[in-house]
């Protein structure tokens, strides 16, 4: 039997980690198959101190013979380690974005240039991700495979009546990525409620009372209440101006209800024909795509029953297999 190792950050207390819970939905499918061990930060991942803590840490941790699989964010972890036995898993590049001259060379080294080439193969959750790694890195594209995010076997269909008269618009996350203000003016006078699952800055509240939102904040939503939270939804609104995936889409795709979604960065990957994709930096365009959704019967229900469609390409065992694949692939090597 393969072993593997998977490498994890330490989990902040009062934040959901949607890494981990991808991860050990996969150890559940292969658990008849690889030999898993999980393997959790002692430190976070704060200041170049801890970092190198992480790092000298997760090298003395290496076994001969094993996948040694960086799971996500803690892409240097393993800058001391064998490099025929790495598995380097890619979520997204944002973190570059925010970064500025030699600060964002410094990271674009440590994140990303420096764990690259010291991996045997990478995988990245998006063709848009696999992209941005392959610009800022210069990898060939044949060592990078693009495996999606396995959707939650916690996610089924729950059909409901559309609201029309007043919906329920539930938004997954408030990090600035998360576009909640545009989002707040764009449903301005739209009788609806609106339903933040997450951490809500000042900035983005002061403008949900500035615009008279009738919104309820729920935080630190366990798998199954988010769950929850998408069978009381009427639709689902993701206008992100960033995402490296988005598995939103694809549990509400699974509910069974409509989705109000980004045209740029992995969001149409993802999304397909089971999303009205707007413009998400347009506060008209998200406003028409929600009314298109609340008002349009036909259409609102040709995204639902796309969606039912769409969500059968992020199934758990197909992706389980993909990452079996890649196992075989390295322990070959050793």
């Amino acid at each position: 039997m393969i072993k593997v190792i998977h490498f994890q950050r330490r989990p902040r207390p009062g934040f959901n980690f949607s890494i981990e819970s991808i991860f050990e939905s996969l150890r559940c499918q292969l658990k008849n198959k690889i030999d898993f061990k999980v393997e959790v930060c002692s430190r976070f991942n704060d200041g170049y101190v801890s970092k190198a803590f992480n790092i000298i840490e997760a090298a003395l941790l290496q076994q001969k013979n094993t996948v040694l699989h960086i799971t996500g964010e803690m892409h240097f972890l393993n800058l001391l380690m064998r490099k025929k036995n790495v598995l380097l898993t890619i979520h997204d590049c944002r973190f570059m974005e925010r970064k500025t001259s030699l600060q964002k060379k410094m990271t674009g080294w440590l994140y990303l240039k420096a764990p690259v080439k010291k991996a045997a193969y990478i995988t990245t959750v998006s063709l848009a991700t696999k992209e941005a790694v392959m610009r800022y890195t210069g990898c060939h594209a044949d060592k990078i495979q693009v495996v999606p995010a396995a959707i939650s076997q916690v996610f089924q269909p729950a059909p409901k009546a559309f609201n029309k008269s007043c919906p329920a618009i539930l938004q997954v996350g408030a990090a600035e990525n998360k576009n909640l203000a545009r989002l707040a003016e764009a449903i301005k006078n739209i009788p609806c409620r609106l339903v933040i699952a997450g951490n809500v800055h000042t900035g983005d509240m002061e403008k949900l009372r500035r615009y008279e939102i009738d919104f309820t904040v729920k935080s630190n939503l366990s798998t199954e209440a988010l769950y929850q939270e998408y069978i009381n939804c009427d639709l689902l609104a993701f206008v992100s101006v960033y995402e490296g995936f988005g598995m939103p889409v694809i549990e509400a795709n699974a509910v069974e209800r409509p989705v109000l979604a980004s045209n740029i960065s992995a969001m149409p990957e993802v999304a397909g024909d089971a999303a009205c994709l707007v413009d998400p930096h347009n506060v008209d365009a998200i406003r028409q795509g929600l009314l298109q959704i609340i008002y349009n019967d036909a259409y609102r229900e040709q995204l639902i029953m796309n969606g039912r469609k769409n969500r059968q390409r992020f199934d758990a065992v197909t992706i389980a297999d993909a990452y079996y694949q890649l196992y075989k692939k390295i322990a070959a090597a050793f």
